[in-house]
């Protein structure tokens, strides 16, 4: 995957640098847009950018109050909103990353890092969970996009 990104950014730059810089910067925020709805989209299918499946929760016990069971709910749901998962673009680069307090959060996921679930709670070692990451029909957007713009 990271040859083939080094690839596509070699046979890019040439074509990018004759490019006026509006014109890159044009480009630039409309793929990070782009990249980060297909990164939300990922997340919400708890897959990794390889197309496997999120390594599921430890189980837990749903049931709260007597008689109710709680709705499990999916990984990651408020990470993947555009609130937390901010693009940028501009003439030089495209970024596509969290910001704040969620992005520790994420760091540990992504990494598979230790860390306290709560206050007072003991370390544990999260799984590994690539929530950011290319896939091959990321690196082909970026491909189709860009000789889309040069042959408009």
């Amino acid at each position: 995957m990271n040859g083939s990104l080094e690839a596509l950014e070699d046979w890019a730059a040439p074509l990018l640098r004759k490019l006026a810089p509006a014109e890159r910067g044009k480009l630039a925020r409309s793929l990070a847009q782009q990249l980060r709805r297909n990164q939300q989209q990922r997340v919400k299918a708890q897959a990794n950018p390889d197309g496997s499946k999120y390594t599921p929760r430890k189980a837990r016990d749903l049931r709260g109050k007597k008689g109710h069971i709680r709705r499990k709910a999916d990984m990651f749901q408020k990470l993947r909103k555009v609130a937390y998962l901010k693009a940028k673009g501009d003439g030089s680069a495209i970024s596509v990353g969290f910001t704040g307090r969620v992005a520790r959060i994420a760091r540990v996921h992504q990494y598979g890092l230790r860390d306290r679930a709560e206050p007072g709670a003991p370390d544990i070692r999260y799984e590994q969970r690539e929530i950011l990451g290319f896939t091959d029909g990321d690196i082909d957007l970026i491909r189709d996009k860009l000789l889309l713009h040069l042959t408009i």
